[in-house]
């Protein structure tokens, strides 16, 4: 993937953290969901769920105060759905050094008002 612009860039808070300093995977994770939904609502331009996260690895840990982007892209739309994968990088608080920390693949749906499946590209149009 060919980093630019992030999706998402947020500093990592002592209250999303464990008793170690280390940022609790889940936080992680729901940036990196955030992340995947910007590139997503761009094609979509409809209501998104997350239904799956088809794969996620965290390779190194996210302490308190390091600033974590996330790099998101579209690899695949479907009908109704799309993979989205996105890689999470910190620039850690004390040397500005960046880290690829983190990776995973996101499956959205678009929904209608039902909240049932809807294609993503409209067939009318």
């Amino acid at each position: 993937m060919e980093l630019k612009e992030p999706a998402i860039k947020v500093i990592a808070m002592p209250s999303d953290s464990n008793a170690d300093g280390d940022m609790f995977g889940g936080w992680i994770m729901s940036m990196m969901d955030l992340a995947a939904y910007i590139p997503a609502r761009k094609i979509a331009k409809k209501r998104l769920v997350t239904v799956a996260v088809d794969s996620i690895t965290f390779h190194k840990p996210v302490f308190v105060g390091d600033c974590l982007e996330c790099y998101a892209e579209v690899e695949k739309i479907g009908r109704s759905s799309m993979t989205i994968k996105v890689e999470a990088f910190v620039e850690r608080k004390e040397s500005l050094d960046k880290d690829k920390v983190t990776e995973g693949r996101f499956v959205m749906v678009a929904i209608g008002k039902d909240r049932r499946p809807v294609p993503i590209i409209d067939q009318t149009s």
